[in-house]
């Protein structure tokens, strides 16, 4: 991998990780536009992956904190946050455990698969545009819910942040909080995964990628995916979703044309 298709992988990277158009899905289309050939390395995967878990603990540094010195033994509003943000990670988790291999298997560079991932994401973006604001509070049933989402989105296609957002939209919740949630609920299975694949030797240089397009990628990732992360917050608050849902459908559809 050239420095230079680094930089538009990470790029891409870390405006899609945010931005509810699926990071996994523009990843494997610009693996097939530019025609790079990754192997079995996860390398640039977990630098990239690493590179955005960073930037949303920049973004909500204050709100983890507050989190982090509110819990305690009682079972107080922190306590409770933060149980909601496990159990929303249950189901990831057994996909990453149980599912993995048999996930990765989507990861072919198929653009006509990832065509149909991203209209799915459409309809998901559309639908919540159009659901009635209900300003609930995220309760236990929603994270499970909203977690189950996240599960279903490590296909390649379906938005991880416009699948969870959208679900807690749809089922009520406020805009604000769901954001953040969605944001905060990935911490722990980015962090978790890239630990399997440093402990398992597969953070490597066995595919010739380079530690230098490596380094680019972490840093192109980082800083868009920070400006990425805190405009999503204001996107979401005006609710313009509606626009994304309409650009994945444009490109599923593009992707799926592209395919024969």
């Amino acid at each position: 991998m050239e420095w230079y298709e680094a930089l538009i992988l990470g790029i891409t990277q870390g405006l899609t990780e945010f931005l509810p158009v699926s990071s996994s899905g523009h990843l494997e289309l610009g693996r097939v536009i530019l025609h790079i050939q990754t192997g079995e390395d996860l390398s640039f995967a977990v630098a990239v992956h690493g590179a955005t878990v960073l930037s949303i603990i920049t973004v909500f540094w204050s709100e983890l904190v507050k989190l982090a010195t509110g819990i305690s033994w009682k079972w107080n509003t922190s306590t409770q946050y933060v149980a909601k943000l496990l159990i929303s990670m249950i189901p990831v988790a057994f996909v990453g455990f149980f599912l993995k291999d048999y996930v990765e298997k989507f990861y072919t560079g198929n653009p006509g698969f990832v065509g149909s991932m991203l209209i799915i994401t459409a309809c998901l973006l559309i639908l919540s545009h159009l659901a009635k604001d209900r300003n609930r509070e995220i309760t236990f049933i929603s994270a499970i819910l909203i977690g189950i989402a996240q599960a279903i989105a490590v296909m390649p296609g379906i938005s991880r942040s416009g699948a969870t957002i959208s679900t807690g939209l749809l089922l009520g919740n406020k805009k604000d909080e769901t954001t953040k949630f969605s944001f905060l609920m990935v911490l722990l299975p980015i962090i978790g995964a890239n630990l399997i694949d440093l402990l398992s030797g597969e953070f490597s240089d066995q595919s010739g990628i380079g530690y230098f397009p490596l380094l680019i990628g972490f840093m192109s990732a980082f800083l868009t995916g920070y400006l990425a992360c805190r405009w999503m917050l204001r996107i979401v608050r005006k609710g313009k979703l509606i626009y994304f849902g309409i650009y994945c459908f444009l490109l599923g559809v593009t992707a799926i044309i592209f395919l024969f």
